[in-house]
């Protein structure tokens, strides 16, 4: 069997700052203070239940945590009345929200302190879309597919604009896009391109390669959005695809036919389940690991300045000492 490994795949720049902020606090928390996440920090039961191992609180409430307390925001972000629901409740929050997802909440603002209304194209439900039209809940609706279209309630189309999640479909979103500009000629695009670089980058690589091999493994969880994208894409190749945590998800049957295989991993994904898949193949079926080439995408971002400030302080306790 010909393993091919798709690049770049696995945690991007904003899921490596927000699971960063949080081992940086539980690394300088005592074992008798607690740190509390609104929200799972990113989509991957693997990295939160090793957070959670690690003492870290997860929490879908603000309600839930205790005055005072340490809350971190997760990378997708929070509307400002769950900031302001943190501030009633006396919270230090720490802000791990990906850069990229600001960056669309400040269009949001922008655009609703023009008076302008704005179609948000995303998943309804998921977190970051929750954040984003938190910001202008008077002037945002949410776009989920073409089908939402007629039933926009639109004051004047000359001021109206779209924004879109960051981690959707590029296919999908093209098509919502071009349907709304069929609809309201004048409606207006963002600046810059909503959906993030980590997203494009790894759907472009599984569209270049599912329809050369037999079966795509999608590594990454049923709640991230950008890993569920990846495997619509290789389907919409023509190729077989599964979505799969780890390696205990592999079944047998998958690859009674299957001479190669793409496997890539979402962006919340940690490239050591890639790697336990590997060995897996290598020693069941013959793997071989066909020569690939990398792809450097060249991106980090730094931790929250909130997170600066919390730990110089002089108010975090080290293992017993004060910083």
């Amino acid at each position: 069997m010909q393993i091919t490994l798709a690049n770049p795949r696995g945690f991007c720049a904003g899921v490596h700052m927000a699971v960063d902020v949080v081992d940086q606090l539980l690394d300088a928390m005592s074992d008798d203070e607690k740190i509390y996440v609104f929200h799972e920090i990113v989509h991957n039961h693997h990295v939160v239940s090793r957070l959670r191992n690690r003492g870290a609180i997860f929490v879908e409430s603000i309600d839930e945590i205790p005055n005072g307390a340490v809350v971190v925001f997760s990378a997708h972000g929070v509307s400002p009345a769950i900031r302001a629901q943190a501030e009633k409740r006396n919270l230090t929050a720490i802000d791990a929200t990906c850069p990229l997802v600001t960056k669309v909440h400040a269009e949001a603002i922008r655009y609703d302190q023009r008076g302008w209304q704005i179609l948000l194209i995303g998943h309804r439900d998921h977190q970051e879309v929750l954040g984003t039209a938190g910001e202008a809940p008077n002037n945002i609706q949410i776009v989920e597919t073409p089908a939402d279209i007629p039933n926009l309630q639109i004051n004047d189309p000359d001021k109206l604009v779209y924004l879109t999640q960051t981690t959707l479909s590029t296919d999908d979103a093209d098509i919502i896009i071009s349907a709304l500009k069929k609809s309201f000629p004048a409606i207006h695009a963002p600046p810059t391109d909503d959906i993030c670089y980590a997203t494009t980058n790894r759907q472009t690589a599984v569209r270049e390669s599912a329809s050369e091999v037999d079966l795509v493994l999608v590594v990454g969880s049923t709640n991230s959005s950008n890993s569920l994208r990846l495997t619509e894409i290789a389907e919409t190749a023509g190729t077989p695809a599964f979505l799969i945590d780890d390696v205990s998800h592999l079944q047998d049957h998958w690859f009674a036919n299957t001479n190669s295989v793409l496997i890539t991993a979402g962006a919340s994904a940690p490239e050591h389940l890639v790697t336990e898949i590997i060995e897996h193949l290598t020693e069941h079926y013959e793997g071989e690991l066909t020569s690939h080439a990398t792809f450097d995408e060249d991106m980090t971002f730094s931790v929250p300045k909130s997170l600066q400030t919390y730990l110089n302080t002089g108010n975090v306790t080290i293992k017993g000492q004060k910083q």
